[in-house]
């Protein structure tokens, strides 16, 4: 008993489950309209052949008429003679109940062919002239005369419908029998049409299914139709693509900062361990703490910079968005690299346009100063560095440049210099080592993007190297807060980010 109701159950909730499925329901919905199209078509054609079978009634008793009505205007009439042919008439159409009655002006009969129904001969009520009337199985209509004739004042002819009845019973019969065929073909089609349609999404499901974050290779079947599905897959696919090149990039930064943050701590315990393996003088543990703090320091801006990083990725900073005098932000970082440029034989030049820009100030001094870094860093004594701030022809956009006419980059770097942990081969300085964490270019695009801005170098070893950023200009006027745009406006947008620093 028990073995039955598990079955029983197992049964119930399998059907229970495959009718929640899509295939079930376009099924269903496929069946339902298919149904009710070809009952709707059925219906028409029952309708179509009823209308067709007594229009033909209708103009074979008004032709009918037409004859009698011209046998009674003859002079004279020869009622006798007339009576016998249409008694004849109404013999060779026994099958079809054809009948014929002459009236007079009281509404009585004057002659009725033999057989002639008596609900139809005896029809107390007005009849409309030569229009149809039906009473029971009869149908029939009736012609008054013009000029009565021989007594005959009115004409009343009819028919069975029975033989017609008898025809609409079998199409009613064959529209049953149709609709029945198509009630059980239109589940099955419709199911089987529905495993067609759904079978790319089966396909989808089971390929997300084989989905995981170590394995992000695999990519859904794609049938060249060019249909919806087609579409879903091909976007679904563009997402998986992003979404690995996003994971490749997380393992990478977690590859890299793992590989960067590994260093300098086995060199803080290799200088612990070699300082502890026997007595020292004060001096030398001063020294060793000095190399400490540099090394500390060393971790410190990694860390930040990857924080940064991390943070320009994230939609937190949007939260921090504000007008700002991108011109005073970007001198005071030019006076801020103008002492360290003097140190090392630079001469560093700035022109700069006022130009206001909707940003986080502290991100966009950062860029600026990741750049100038790098010029002064990679231009040799006697170079120049030039830093240009200009908006474009339509006030839509800003330009800032920073040039400088030191190593320059190869062009095969051009892409690769805005990638994390990216620090060349030595190609900028000859005979140096490589130096810092090569996040600083990365920082610079990111930061940028995040101002829908666009960030590009344009080098060539020994010819210097120009680092271009375009950002949407911010009007000053859509501000209500801030009124007219002017020299004590700028100047005080250059105190605010002052006292900021």
């Amino acid at each position: 008993m028990n073995s039955d109701e598990n079955w029983i159950g197992a049964r119930w909730k399998s059907l229970k489950t495959a009718s929640q499925t899509l295939r079930f329901r376009l099924m269903v919905w496929n069946a339902i309209v298919v149904v009710l199209a070809a009952g709707a078509t059925l219906a028409g054609l029952r309708e179509g052949v009823r209308f067709a079978l007594y229009h033909e009634v209708d103009q074979l008793l008004a032709e009918d008429m037409r004859q009698i009505v011209l046998m009674l205007e003859e002079r004279p009439v020869d009622l006798p003679d007339m009576y016998q042919t249409l008694e004849q008439h109404a013999e060779g159409h026994i099958q079809h109940g054809w009948f014929v009655a002459f009236l007079d002006q009281e509404g009585k009969v004057v002659w009725s062919s033999a057989k002639a129904p008596d609900e139809a001969i005896d029809y107390p009520e007005k009849l409309a002239e030569s229009r149809p009337t039906e009473v029971d199985a009869i149908r029939f209509i009736q012609h008054r005369l013009e000029k009565p004739s021989a007594g005959i004042a009115a004409v009343r002819l009819g028919t069975s419908l029975r033989s017609i009845w008898d025809d609409l019973a079998r199409v009613d019969r064959q529209v049953l029998g149709a609709s029945g065929l198509v009630l059980l073909l239109a589940p099955m089609c419709g199911y089987w049409l529905a495993g067609r349609a759904t079978e790319p999404l089966s396909d989808m499901i089971h390929a997300s299914a084989r989905l995981r974050p170590s394995h992000l290779e695999e990519r859904l079947p794609w049938r060249g139709t060019g249909d919806e599905l087609d579409q879903l897959a091909a976007t679904i696919n563009g997402l998986l693509d992003r979404i690995a090149v996003h994971v490749s990039r997380k393992q990478d930064l977690l590859a890299n900062a793992a590989h960067e943050l590994r260093t300098p701590l086995a060199a803080i315990r290799s200088s612990i361990e070699v300082t502890l393996n026997e007595p020292r003088s004060v001096e030398d543990y001063q020294e060793l703490l000095g190399e400490l703090i540099e090394e500390n320091d060393h971790l410190e801006n990694l860390v930040n910079q990857l924080l940064l990083l991390s943070e320009t990725e994230s939609d937190r900073h949007f939260i921090h968005l504000h007008p700002i005098s991108l011109d005073q932000a970007v001198q005071r970082s030019v006076e801020m690299f103008r002492g360290v440029a003097e140190e090392n034989g630079l001469a560093l030049h700035a022109k700069l346009q006022p130009s206001w820009v909707k940003g986080n100030v502290e991100h966009l001094r950062q860029v600026v100063n990741n750049l100038l870094d790098n010029a002064v860093k990679f231009t040799p004594e006697g170079g120049g560095i030039d830093v240009t701030l200009r908006r474009s022809a339509d006030q839509s956009t800003v330009e800032l440049a920073i040039a400088d006419n030191g190593y320059g980059i190869p062009t095969e770097e051009h892409d690769k210099v805005f990638e994390r942990f990216f620090r060349g081969d030595g190609h900028r300085v000859p005979g140096e080592p490589t130096q810092g964490t090569g996040l600083g270019l990365s920082i610079c695009a990111a930061v940028i993007h995040s101002h829908n801005g666009e960030i590009k170098v344009e080098s060539a070893p020994g010819e210097g190297a120009t680092f271009r950023i375009t950002l949407p200009l911010h009007d000053l006027r859509s501000e209500d807060q801030y009124g007219e745009v002017g020299e004590e406006t700028v100047g005080e947008s250059a105190k605010q980010a002052a006292k900021g620093h």
